[in-house]
Formats: C-alpha cells, structure tokens, sequence
C-alpha cells in the first residue's frame, strides 16, 4: 500500500520490465537491484551499466552575475570554470555545516548559463537556500528538477557506447558537459558518476528518457551493457570515497571533518562560511571521517567503533566490499590523526570484531587511473 505514495521516475516501468526489484529511496520508487548487487558491482568495474538517477536534482542558474554568485555560495572555485567545465563542490551554511555536495556545470560562461546537479533529497533545500543567498546578485534561479530525467552509463566499456551516443564530451575530461539534443530535445550529457569508474549521465526531459535508455542497450550490446541498481551504486560509491549526503556529510559536519578539504578554495575573496573554514584550518579538527576494514563481519550504518576499548565514534556508511572482498565503512572518530594500520574494533551483533584504519578511497578506479589500494 506504500509505494502508491512513493514518487516514480519515467523510467519505472522499465525498470520493472528488466527485472528491477524495486524499494523505498527517501521516497522514491527505484530498484535496488536487477540480476544481483555483487554482479552488478562487478559489472561497473569492468564492463558497462546503466543508472536511473532520476531521483537527482537540476538547478539552473542564470545571469550577469550567476558565475559569482555560485562562487560565493561554493566552498570550491565556480568563477574559474570555462565553457563545458564542471567542478564538485560543497554548499557551506555558514555554521559549520553543509547544505548538500553538488556539481557545477558552465554551460556558456559569457552568457552566465549555469547548471547545478543536485542531491535528491536536498533539491528544494539547496533552491531555497540560492533564493535566500541571491539577494544583490544579477541572477535568475530555476528548480527543473521536476521537468528532467536521469541516467548514468558507467563503467570502463561505456566509452565505446557514448563513441555512438554523443562523441562530443569525449573531446573533455572528467566533470565536463555538453549541450546536445535526442528526439528534438534538449539534453546535458557530462562525464561524471558516483561510481569511481569512467562514466557519463545524461540528463533529458522525460518525455525521451525512455527512448534514450532503450538507445543506450541498442549501442550497447556489443559491451553487454546491463542495468544496475541502487545497491550497487552504494557499494561502487563507497569503494571510491565518494560521499553519500544525509549519511557521511550533513548540516553538522564541515568539508575539513569530512577529509574533504579539497574543495575548499580559502584563496577566494569570499564565501559562504569563509570565516569558519580559516579558524578550523588553522586549529586542525577534532574528529575526521575515517574509513576502516573488516576481516570478518559486515558492518552496517550506525555500528560502534571502539580503540583501546574506548567508543571514538559511529560509523555513517558501510558494507560488504565486493572488489576488496571485505567489510568497508567510513564514520566520524574523535581521534583525527589516526593512521592506516592502526588497529581499531566495530560492534556488530553485539560483538567486538578486529578492523584496521584504511586508506580512503578504498578502490581507485577508471576515474583516477585503475588503481588497487592496500594497506
């Protein structure tokens, strides 16, 4: 009786008609899964799947002043970005906290177009906080997130099928985009993901979603493209480092808490929270996100973490990785200068395990160059 509640994307139907087991995503209706999470996982890594993603969110931002405007509400540099660049980046509340992690596109710099890809769940929060922080500033603000649809083609062999699709974001990098058309439609087709592997997302009205989706299995048969569900985007994403918001970042936690430092560009004239992120690089932090490793068991979101027989924090995200072959999670411990190596413990089922603090990104992919990280 539920899911009669729950929002669907465009392509629900298809989804069911793959195979795709279907949940409850902060509301939405999407498939956790479709032939398995392990195979699919293991598919990304090496091969080609396919995303629906529709559940992201699209803001455009628009104007004489829409490049500094981003740039004042963007921990990370907005103003430096050319014609078909992007950058990840964190939206600071100015509290030691952060509104949502998000990715910035220049569409046209000269003609101050802008598109920003947004979290689902936060898509009228992060609208709302542009409106409130856009006074003084020459820009149009619009939230589309209703009028667009979502897919992410990942994976190593996906560049053979984007040769066929849309050549023309092969000519850019990582966090590029392009402005192209399918059926007569507009459409934004950038090279980003949230799996660690190469990858593409388009993202198009969802009118033609549908039709782009079915053109993504025709061109990529020869790669034997399969879908692939949110429990595998989990397990890719946390392999990769990549932050899920709501989980391993919040209001709560800055970008330097988060070991995520590198988005906050301090040599800007201004920002949003500036004033905080000095004073904490200055006086270093006093708990950072860590990620660790299990031999045994699987930890889960919310499992304690001890060192010397003291709690030092929770984990936010964890479990089973596929390409390690070992439990993975990541959490906020009051130790910030914690090595890997160092020997901790995870509570799970009411017992103590062994775990080791690990390097994160646990797994380096396509995206960074096919690098396995051990420690």
């Amino acid at each position: 009786m539920q899911s009669s509640t729950l929002k669907k994307t465009a392509l629900n139907e298809t989804c069911r008609k793959y195979g795709g087991k279907m949940v409850d995503f902060h509301g939405w209706e999407l498939p956790i899964q479709f032939e398995g999470i392990t195979k699919e996982h293991n598919t990304v890594r090496n091969g080609a799947g396919i995303f629906d993603v529709s559940h992201m969110g699209q803001i455009f931002v628009t104007g004489k002043d829409a490049a500094a405007f981003l740039d004042y509400v963007n921990a990370n540099d907005v103003k430096k970005l050319q014609n078909n660049q992007g950058c990840y980046s964190h939206l600071p509340n100015g509290r030691k906290g952060i509104v949502d992690d998000v990715i910035n596109f220049c569409l046209n710099k000269e003609e101050g177009r802008y598109l920003v890809i947004v979290n689902a769940t936060t898509s009228t929060k992060d609208y709302e906080w542009f409106l409130k922080n856009s006074k003084g500033f020459q820009v149009k603000i619009e939230n589309k997130s209703d009028d667009y649809s979502m897919v992410a083609l990942q994976g190593p062999k996906t560049i053979s099928i984007m040769k066929k699709f849309e050549p023309a974001i092969l000519k850019f990098g990582r966090f590029s985009v392009v402005e192209s058309s399918f059926m007569g439609e507009k459409i934004f087709v950038s090279r980003t993901g949230y799996t660690g592997e190469d990858g593409f997302e388009v993202a198009a009205p969802h009118k033609v979603i549908n039709q782009i989706w079915d053109k993504f299995f025709e061109l990529g048969k020869s790669e034997e493209l399969i879908p692939c569900g949110l429990g595998s985007r989990d397990t890719l994403r946390l392999e990769s480092g990549y932050l899920l918001y709501g989980n391993d970042i919040d209001d709560e936690h800055t970008s330097y808490e988060a070991n995520y430092g590198w988005v906050v560009k301090l040599k800007k004239e201004k920002f949003i929270g500036k004033d905080i992120y000095e004073k904490q690089k200055a006086e270093g932090v006093k708990i950072r996100l860590t990620g660790l490793t299990t031999q045994t068991g699987i930890p889960r979101e919310g499992c304690k973490v001890f060192k010397d027989g003291r709690q030092i924090g929770t984990l936010q995200s964890a479990t089973f990785s596929p390409t390690l072959k070992k439990g993975i999670g990541v959490g906020y411990f009051d130790i910030p200068d914690l090595k890997p190596g160092d020997s901790l413990e995870v509570e799970i089922r009411d017992k103590k395990v062994p775990s080791f603090v690990h390097e994160v990104p646990f797994y380096k992919g396509g995206a960074f160059g096919k690098v396995y990280i051990e420690s």
